[in-house]
């Protein structure tokens, strides 16, 4: 997949692609390819960015729209 998405850090308003029920994750910290999201409904989470990919809340700063 190419490794840690660049425009993950920390402060960012991310969704789990799947997991709808996590509501808005803010990132905490990223390691690698390992972020540590706090979600408001699943508490603090480490996802592997080459597995998930997570989605912008917002303007998408990959310009993917």
């Amino acid at each position: 997949m190419g490794g840690p998405d660049p425009f993950l850090e920390p402060g960012v308003l991310v969704a789990h692609p799947t997991r709808e029920d996590w509501g808005t994750g803010q990132v905490q910290s990223v390691a690698g390819r390992k972020v540590t999201v706090n979600f408001e409904h699943a508490g603090k989470q480490v996802i592997d960015s080459d597995v998930i990919r997570l989605v912008f809340l917002g303007d998408d700063p990959r310009g993917a729209r």
